[in-house]
C-alpha cells in the first residue's frame, strides 16, 4: 500500500471511482503525465472507460471487487461526492483515498456542510435542519419566504429541491422532495453567482484559480465567465475563503466552492458560500484551455503528491455546456475561431444531459461584457 506521503511517479496507476465525463477528463490528464487510470463504476459503457487503461464494472457495494480494484492502484480518487461510506472504508484499507473521508462526510450532507462552514466563521445563507413537518413549519416562520427546501443528501442540477414562496407552499414543497430529511435555506437575493476552483497538495500548499461567474438555465450550469466581473479585492477574498475551507478539511485534491456575491448598502459587496463540491467541477472546465495547468491535471498532481501547478490564466474565457441536442451542432462549434470543443463520448443526447462543452478564448482583459 502506498504510504501517506509517497509521491506517485510516472508509471503509477490511479483508481477513479465513477465513469462519467469528469473521470474521463481526469484519465486523459493522468495519461499526459505518464500515469495510467483504472475506472470503477457499475456502467459498462461509461465515458471514462473509453480512455482508461483498465476498467472494472461492478456495484459500489461489491466488497470483493472494491478490494481487488484498490489493490491494483497506488491511490484512489472519485469523480462524484456521493460515494457510500462503506465503499470509502473498504477502499481506504487497501490504498490511500484522496480527497479523504472527512471531505466526503462533510459534502454529502447539506446540514453537516453548513454546520462545518458556520463553525469556521464562513458566512452562508440562514438555514435550518428539517427532520419532519413540524420542524419545517417552525423554520419557515423563523427564516421566512421565499426560501428553498433541499434534501440533505443527493440532488444536483436542481434535483431534490423545491422553492417555497409563501408559508402556504411549505407542505407541498415537502411532498415534492418526498418528505426526505431536508434543509431549509433562506433565499439569497444575490447580484451574481461565482465559484472558485481550489487545490490543496499533500504538503498542505494551496492554489486557487481566478473566480468565475456562472449562469444557469433550468437549474443546470449554462456558462462560466473567466474571470468573474468582480473587484480584485473581492476575488482575493473568494480565493482566501476557498483555501480556508480545503485547509480546515485537511483536503487533498481539487474542490469547487460555489458562492453568492451580494451588494447591500450596509455592507457593500460581500460573499456567502452556497456549497462545496469535493471533486473537479463543471465551472472549472475553462481551465483546460485558458490555463497551462487545468483543474484535471491539478487534481492528479495533488493526489499523487506532485507539486501543484500555477493556476494563472493566459486568456479570458467563456465556457458553455452542451446540453442534450446542443451537441448535434458539433461541426458548427468546431469551425469557430478561438473555440475549443470537448465532447464526452456519450451515445445518446437526452434532455438535460451534459454531452460536452465549448470554451471560447479571448485576450486577457477582453472577455465579453455579457453572456449569451
Amino acid at each position: 500500500m502506498t504510504n501517506k506521503t509517497d509521491m506517485i511517479a510516472p508509471g503509477g496507476r490511479i483508481g477513479i471511482l465513477g465513469g462519467g465525463q469528469l473521470g474521463r477528463m481526469l484519465a486523459i490528464s493522468a495519461a499526459e503525465l505518464g500515469l495510467t487510470c483504472h475506472i470503477y463504476c457499475p456502467e459498462e459503457d461509461s465515458p471514462a472507460n473509453e480512455v482508461a487503461a483498465r476498467s472494472t464494472c461492478a456495484a459500489y457495494e461489491d466488497a470483493e471487487a472494491l478490494a481487488r480494484f484498490a489493490d491494483s492502484v497506488d491511490v484512489v480518487t472519485y469523480e462524484f461526492e456521493n460515494v457510500p461510506a462503506e465503499t470509502a472504508r473498504i477502499l481506504a484499507e487497501h490504498a490511500p483515498v484522496r480527497p479523504g473521508v472527512l471531505a466526503l462526510a462533510t459534502a454529502q450532507d447539506r446540514i453537516v456542510e453548513k454546520d462545518f462552514l458556520a463553525s469556521h466563521d464562513i458566512p452562508t445563507a440562514p438555514y435550518a435542519d428539517i427532520p419532519d413537518e413540524a420542524a419545517l413549519i417552525e423554520a419557515v416562520k423563523r427564516i421566512g419566504t421565499p426560501s428553498i427546501l433541499k434534501t440533505r443528501r443527493f440532488g444536483y442540477d436542481g434535483k431534490g429541491q423545491a422553492r417555497i414562496d409563501t408559508p402556504a407552499d411549505a407542505i407541498a414543497a415537502y411532498d415534492a422532495i418526498g418528505r426526505a430529511p431536508a434543509i431549509l435555506e433562506g433565499f439569497v437575493n444575490f447580484e451574481r453567482e461565482i465559484s472558485v476552483i481550489v487545490a490543496r497538495g499533500l504538503d498542505g500548499k494551496t492554489a486557487a484559480y481566478d473566480p468565475v461567474e456562472n449562469v444557469h438555465k433550468n437549474h443546470i450550469l449554462h456558462q462560466s465567465l473567466a474571470p468573474a466581473r468582480i473587484s480584485e479585492t473581492l476575488a482575493d477574498k473568494a480565493r482566501a475563503i476557498a483555501a480556508h475551507i480545503v485547509t480546515d478539511l485537511d483536503y487533498v485534491g481539487v474542490m469547487g466552492v460555489e458562492m453568492f456575491v451580494l451588494n447591500t448598502d450596509e455592507k457593500g459587496p460581500h460573499l456567502l458560500v452556497n456549497e462545496i463540491a469535493p471533486r473537479v467541477h463543471n465551472s472549472g472546465h475553462w481551465t483546460q484551455d485558458a490555463c497551462a495547468i487545468s483543474q484535471f491535471e491539478q487534481h492528479i498532481r495533488a493526489i499523487c503528491g506532485w507539486p501543484l501547478g500555477s493556476p494563472a490564466r493566459h486568456s479570458d474565457a467563456v465556457m458553455t455546456n452542451l446540453i442534450g441536442d446542443d451537441a448535434h451542432d458539433w461541426a458548427k462549434w468546431a469551425s469557430e475561431r478561438d473555440t475549443a470543443l470537448h465532447l464526452y463520448g456519450k451515445a445518446e443526447a437526452r434532455k438535460g444531459r451534459k454531452m460536452g462543452h465549448v470554451t471560447r478564448l479571448y485576450p486577457l482583459g477582453h472577455a465579453p461584457k455579457t453572456l449569451r
